[in-house]
Parts: structure tokens; C-alpha cells; sequence
């Protein structure tokens, strides 16, 4: 069962260490050791290339990462200056380094919670959406979407001084589009129409 289990780590961690340029994982001794401490750390940059604004506990689980063994890498790579992290909540979210803004950032972690990147890609369809449609459409109480419209108009990613407008819906949707896979398929679905939602200067 325990080589199952090791087993299915290592394929596991293969699979996003390909996006972290790891080597093979196969070795000896400490040799061994030094090359799957390695190969967790390529996963990780790997799986943050792909999955931006993942916090904690589902990059652990994703790549079938002890707790222990997850942080001690996570404290690695951002005292290399390799990752950045962002305090949400009761979340921490974690980020490749030196390549989002932090309006990038916060949207990316509001992106990742299943109301919020539901109202945004709501709005960005719908501009004109009230908070009873925005509740309609999400199949959720208006006091949920009251709540979640002032922790985004707090973040700056919703301005609601004339009803409910997404805050640079331009980068929102490049970031739906981009990562659309790492989100789920409501911003699969987006992504597949967003271009009518683009605006380009000509």
C-alpha cells in the first residue's frame, strides 16, 4: 500500500514538475534525496505556473504533499525569491514570483472562490446585473452576493457606486481566459466566448 501511495506521489509530482524543468527521479542514497527534493520543488513551480493563487492546503493536496514537507519547500522557494505569497483571509495563496501585480494577485485569489468568480463572470456577461439576478443566476441568497460585492469593492475589483461594475474587466478576463482550466468550468465556458467581451483600440 505505502509503494502505492509513493508511487502515486511521484506521478503526482512528474506530471507539474514537467512545467518546473525537473529531472528524472531516479537515483540513490542521498543522491536520491537531494534529487526528490528537487523534483517537489520543480512540481511546485510547475503547478503554480498553471495554478496562480492556490493556497496552501490544495497545492498540499494536489500534489500529494505532506504538510510539514510542503511548507518547509514553500519557505524555500520564497526565501530563493522564487514564489510569493498572499495573505487571504484564512487563506495564504502562493504565486510564481515577479510576475503578477498585485491587483493581479488579489484578483486571482478572489478568482479561485467559487460565489465571487461566479459574480465577476456574471458581471463581465451581464454588465447591467443587479444583486437579485447576480443571487438568481448563482443560486445563492442576495445577503451571500451583498457580502462578497463589499469584500470585492474593497479589494478594487468591483466598483458600486452605480450598481455593480467589474473593476478592470480587461485584466479579470485575462486572467479568466488564461487560467480558465485551473478555475473550473464556469470560467471554461467564459473563456470560450470572451472574446466578444474584449475591447481593443483601433
Amino acid at each position: 500500500m505505502t509503494r502505492e501511495v509513493d508511487a502515486n506521489k511521484r506521478a503526482t509530482l512528474r506530471r507539474f514538475a514537467a512545467l518546473g524543468a525537473a529531472t528524472p527521479l531516479v537515483a540513490s542514497g542521498s543522491a536520491a534525496a537531494e534529487e526528490d527534493t528537487s523534483a517537489v520543488r520543480d512540481a511546485i513551480r510547475g503547478y503554480l505556473t498553471r495554478t496562480p493563487g492556490a493556497h496552501f492546503s490544495k497545492l498540499r493536496d494536489d500534489l500529494r504533499l505532506g504538510t510539514g514537507e510542503t511548507q518547509h519547500h514553500l519557505r524555500r522557494l520564497e526565501t530563493d525569491g522564487e514564489v510569493t505569497s498572499l495573505k487571504d483571509g484564512d487563506y495564504r495563496r502562493y504565486y510564481p514570483a515577479e510576475r503578477f501585480s498585485t491587483f493581479e494577485m488579489v484578483a486571482l485569489g478572489y478568482l479561485r472562490r467559487p460565489t465571487p468568480r461566479g459574480m465577476l463572470v456574471e458581471l463581465l456577461r451581464e454588465p447591467d446585473a443587479t444583486g437579485a439576478d447576480l443571487a438568481r443566476a448563482l443560486d445563492v441568497s442576495r445577503a451571500t452576493v451583498s457580502n462578497y460585492a463589499g469584500e470585492l469593492e474593497t479589494a478594487d475589483l468591483l466598483d458600486r457606486s452605480d450598481g455593480y461594475a467589474v473593476a478592470d474587466p480587461e485584466t479579470v478576463i485575462a486572467l479568466l481566459v488564461r487560467y480558465a482550466d485551473s478555475f473550473g468550468p464556469d470560467a471554461v465556458a467564459f473563456a470560450d466566448e470572451a472574446a466578444r467581451f474584449i475591447s481593443y483600440d483601433g
